[in-house]
This record gives structure tokens, C-alpha cells and sequence, in this order.
């Protein structure tokens, strides 16, 4: 069995369609890409992939999910990846995500290990411009989610 990750999509009613909750992964690797991802995270196996869905949103954003009505967004894999998506209904501020740290070694073979965040932004985009934004494996999701919502 691969890896597996899960995670929740949030979206929102706006005059002008539905707009989605994407981040901005952190750390030196990231810092100068304008690439994003839906709040996401791997998971073990044995944990059931919602409550890994949960749990990563919360490491990720800072706070528990609201509570909604969950869409299922099915699973989408991507290399040796699957991830499993839920889409919930539901408005946060996005300017005040506080993301969990992570440790990892920099510069490369310093021996310097450095904390970064695993996110340093959350921001809404409306369907199109997630498009542009998003890692190219997770757009089914936004398919599914327009399809669900029958935009």
C-alpha cells in the first residue's frame, strides 16, 4: 500500500460563484513559489481517513473545522499518493491561520536542523483561480466539487 493523505476543502457561496480555502506550503522550499494545496496531510494506514482529514485541517489552520455538512470528494492518486477529500461548506479568516512547525535540515547537508511552518498562508480563490494556483494532481477535486455543486 502507498501513502496515503486526507483532507478538507472548504468553500463558500459568493455573488460570483463559489470560492475554495487553498494554502501555501511554508519552508525555504516553498518560499518563492506561487504554488498551493488543499489543507491536507499523509496519515497512517490505520487511522480512518477522515479523522486524519480533521486532524491535519487543524494542524494546518489552527483551528478545529467548523461544522457543516461534508461532501465527499472521493480519492484522487497522485505518483505513489492517494488522497482522500471532503468539502465542507464554511467561512473562516483565512489571515488568521496558525500552522503547525516542522523540522527538516537547512541548508542542505549542514547538519542545521531549522523549524519552519507547514503553511505560512491561507487565502480564497474562486474556482478558476484555484485552478492556476493548485498542485496540478489535486484540480479533480475542484472538477468533482463544481459537479457536486452543479456549477
Amino acid at each position: 500500500m502507498g501513502k496515503q493523505a486526507a483532507g478538507l476543502l472548504l468553500f463558500r457561496l459568493k455573488n460570483n460563484g463559489v470560492e475554495v480555502l487553498l494554502v501555501h506550503p511554508a519552508g525555504p522550499l516553498w518560499a518563492h513559489k506561487d504554488s498551493w494545496s488543499i489543507p491536507k496531510g499523509e496519515h497512517e494506514g490505520a487511522e480512518d481517513h477522515l479523522a486524519a482529514a480533521y486532524r491535519e485541517f487543524e494542524e494546518e489552520i489552527g483551528t478545529r473545522p467548523p461544522e457543516g455538512q461534508l461532501i465527499s470528494l472521493g480519492s484522487i492518486k497522485t505518483g505513489n499518493k492517494e488522497n482522500f477529500i471532503w468539502a465542507l461548506e464554511a467561512e473562516i479568516d483565512a489571515s488568521k491561520v496558525k500552522s503547525n512547525m516542522f523540522s527538516m535540515e537547512w541548508p542542505p547537508k549542514s547538519e542545521q536542523i531549522q523549524e519552519f511552518p507547514e503553511i505560512d498562508r491561507a487565502e480564497w480563490f474562486d474556482l478558476q483561480t484555484a485552478k492556476t494556483k493548485l498542485f496540478k494532481g489535486q484540480h479533480g477535486f475542484l472538477d468533482r466539487l463544481a459537479e457536486k455543486l452543479q456549477l
